[in-house]
């Protein structure tokens, strides 16, 4: 969702900007932020409070996380080509998961205005479900696995890993994809791109990059 769906990776950055400011730190740079991206909320703070040397316990900078972000999210809006995308696939009657590494408070906080595109998704798996176990978040796959279970037990379904499409964004996120067995779309973020390495060597044939959503040629898929 971060980042591919919606533009709260640049929100990420301007808010955690204000904190490392606060603190005689920062700002924060692409080589750390591709990094961060995806990573569920408890890995990213260890992260950077490490990285900056914040005087912050995890549950303080979460707090004051939370603080500084619930000022932003209703900037929360679609990027170009993501609504597009959802209501053709629901157009089409192609069964669509979002699987976000987003907690559901935070999940609820940046879409409540956006509930038309999300009320899309058949199912819907955030970060702090109790299904994913400790410390099994993104890079793992688990939470593209519970998204495809609930998915194939809401339709009387069978579909495989390797019969799926995984859209990501962030680094964690395209390797969670890969371990989960699907194709992966990855559509970084262009401020990440010279971060990235060789993206090519990393998909090893199961996916490709592409610079907007609206990029994607539905027709290889036959969609």
């Amino acid at each position: 969702m971060d980042g591919l769906l919606i533009n709260t990776e640049d929100i990420y950055t301007l808010t955690l900007n204000e904190i490392l400011a606060d603190h005689g730190k920062g700002p924060l740079t692409w080589d750390v932020k591709v990094h961060l991206q995806g990573l569920p909320g408890p890995q990213a703070a260890a992260k950077v409070i490490e990285t900056y040397g914040l005087p912050l316990t995890a549950d303080e900078y979460e707090k004051l996380n939370l603080k500084v972000q619930s000022k932003r999210w209703g900037d929360c809006a679609f990027l170009p080509g993501a609504l597009e995308l959802i209501k053709h696939l629901k157009s089409k009657g192609i069964p669509i998961a979002l699987c976000t590494s987003s907690g559901k408070v935070k999940f609820e906080q940046k879409t409540q205005h956006l509930k038309d595109g999300f009320k899309l998704f058949d199912a819907i798996v955030t970060g702090d479900d109790e299904r994913i176990p400790s410390g099994r978040g993104k890079p793992f796959p688990d939470i593209w696995q519970i998204g495809l279970k609930e998915l194939n037990e809401a339709d009387g379904t069978s579909f495989q890993p390797e019969e799926c499409l995984v859209f990501e964004d962030g680094l964690s996120g395209v390797k969670a994809g890969l371990a989960f067995g699907g194709y992966v779309i990855w559509v970084p973020h262009p401020g990440a791109y010279e971060y990235l390495g060789d993206t090519e060597g990393l998909l090893n044939g199961n996916g490709e990059v592409l610079k907007s959503l609206e990029d994607l040629k539905l027709e290889k898929f036959g969609l």
